[in-house]
């Protein structure tokens, strides 16, 4: 198949990936992104089976914000759209976009990879995939500096989630998804009824590995912002795994 600059796949949104009021799970926007990001890399000649057999590399998800407007429910059909940035020297740059079956956007998305050795697991330059691939003429669809956001008030433990073999990928690790899960389960039930997360900003600070506990915190906002965050800790390593800031609002 010829190299793409943008990159389409059709959703069916199954009862998996809804929750109990049979709204889609944020972190199935996750996994879509994911799945057609990875399509896309294979499409661009700089997937995962190239990263892995020629340069010993992986590519691995950093930072991650997502803006909603609606969420699909369970029997909808979708389309999610993907395109790179141009290549900076560390760092790769990716936008998404959801759309219903009317061709309206209901969610948008950006978000920042990096290559990473397989072996010393640290950054890695591969010259040879810079400036292979075509570019979209797109505008990236959330325009705003990713990571900047600190907590809003004091943190509180919620509870100590062990990683296990249900939350690890391909690459041995924690994946990005399971983060979003992790981060859900910081609130009840009744939250989930009363409250719709409007976007959600993630940095994935640390790798997380089967056998490692989570700590998750979150802080009590009282400014009125709606802003909440939450970050998880291994706290035997003394290593933050990531940090996220929801934007919620009343459900309707």
């Amino acid at each position: 198949m010829k190299p793409v600059p943008v990159y389409s796949k059709e959703f069916y949104v199954d009862v998996g990936h809804v929750d109990f009021t049979g709204k889609q799970k944020l972190s199935s926007f996750f996994l879509y992104f994911q799945d057609v990001a990875t399509l896309h890399a294979e499409n661009l000649g700089v997937g995962m089976k190239e990263m892995h057999e020629i340069h010993n590399s992986l590519w691995v998800l950093v930072k991650m914000r997502v803006h909603i407007s609606r969420y699909p429910k369970w029997g909808e059909r979708i389309l999610v759209e993907t395109w790179p940035e141009k290549p900076e020297r560390f760092q790769f740059m990716r936008n998404f976009i959801i759309k219903d079956a009317e061709d309206n956007t209901i969610a948008e998305a950006t978000s920042t990879w990096v290559i990473i050795d397989m072996d010393t697991r640290r950054l890695k330059v591969v010259e040879s995939i810079y400036g292979t691939y075509p570019l979209a003429s797109r505008n990236r669809p959330i325009d705003t500096k990713l990571g900047r956001f600190q907590p809003n008030g004091p943190l509180e433990i919620i509870y100590r989630r062990p990683v296990g073999y249900s939350d690890i990928d391909v690459n041995g690790h924690l994946n990005n998804s399971k983060y979003v899960d992790f981060i859900m389960d910081c609130f009840s039930l009744d939250d989930h009824r009363n409250f719709t997360i409007e976007s959600v900003e993630i940095n994935y600070k640390n790798e997380a590995f089967a056998g490692d506990t989570i700590t998750l915190f979150k802080d009590k906002p009282n400014d009125g912002s709606g802003l909440i965050y939450v970050e998880g800790v291994n706290e035997e390593e003394n290593k933050l795994i990531f940090k996220c800031q929801l934007k919620v609002s009343s459900s309707k």
